[in-house]
């Protein structure tokens, strides 16, 4: 009895995580190029049933589990929808790319938010992204915005072009990366990842294509987590429902009378 609480609990302790998760899906359902998280799950050890000098198969052995466990929390990195906003410094990636910034410590960053913003310096005007981290050109600087322009331009391949009284004072091109296994990738917070050796090497996005005055929208679907939600919640109650039949059945065996 004490093994099957055990399974049950464990059961309810990883459908909770699960259930976490979902609504954390849900809840940034709205956030501009939110990833929805991902849980999967493996089998908790297996034993000998029987004899454990027996071979582990079906024919000459028992095996006994121990229940689930968490294998994995990742992200689903399909793109979202892009939705127009007309703001000259809202930038989309239409397909594979991450736009690169750098934080306080120096490390680099990479997200597909491109709600950007001008942060006026006392050397310089520079474009920064909505937590006011800088973003990095192709060559990993930060990108200056010259004073006095009147309007910027967005080339589909990520060529700024800032412009005033319509003539060409300056221009950069945005660093946009992308990964051999993108999946490898660790969130760091506010949509932002970081590069990890699980992510490989970072290649230039050559295919990817900027579109302004757009953004990307949260790729969580309501009615796929819907679903995995009532799913979870029938999971959850199977696993209380053993739970308390253990219980009662451990309670029956401590109650027996000769």
């Amino acid at each position: 009895m004490y093994e099957a609480k055990s399974i049950a609990a464990t059961a309810l302790r990883n459908q909770q995580t699960r259930l976490d998760t979902i609504a954390n899906n849900v809840a940034n359902a709205n956030t501009v190029a939110f990833k929805g998280g991902r849980l999967d799950f493996k089998d908790a050890l297996y034993t000998a049933g029987l004899t454990p000098s027996y071979p582990r198969s079906p024919e000459e052995n028992q095996q006994k589990g121990h229940g689930v466990m968490i294998s994995h929390i990742g992200r689903e990195f399909r793109p979202g929808n892009l939705e127009r906003t007309e703001q000259p410094l809202d930038l989309a990636i239409e397909g594979e790319g991450w736009f690169s910034l750098i934080d306080a410590n120096g490390d680099i960053l990479y997200t597909r938010n491109g709600s950007f913003n001008l942060s006026v310096e006392a050397d310089a005007t520079y474009l920064v992204s909505g937590e006011g981290l800088y973003v990095l050109d192709v060559n990993g600087a930060r990108i200056p915005v010259p004073f006095g322009i009147n309007s910027i331009e967005v080339d589909v391949d990520g060529t700024m072009r800032f412009l005033s009284n319509n003539n060409e004072v300056s221009r950069a091109t945005l660093g946009i990366y992308t990964f051999r296994n993108v999946y490898g990738l660790s969130a760091s917070g506010n949509g932002n990842f970081i590069q990890t050796p699980a992510a490989g090497e970072r290649l230039v996005a050559n295919e990817a294509v900027v579109r302004q005055g757009m953004l990307e929208s949260s790729n969580v679907s309501l009615a796929e987590e819907m679903t995995r939600l009532i799913r979870t919640q029938r999971a959850f109650q199977l696993a209380s429902r053993a739970l308390t039949t253990a219980d009662e059945m451990e309670g029956i065996a401590n109650n027996m009378r000769r």
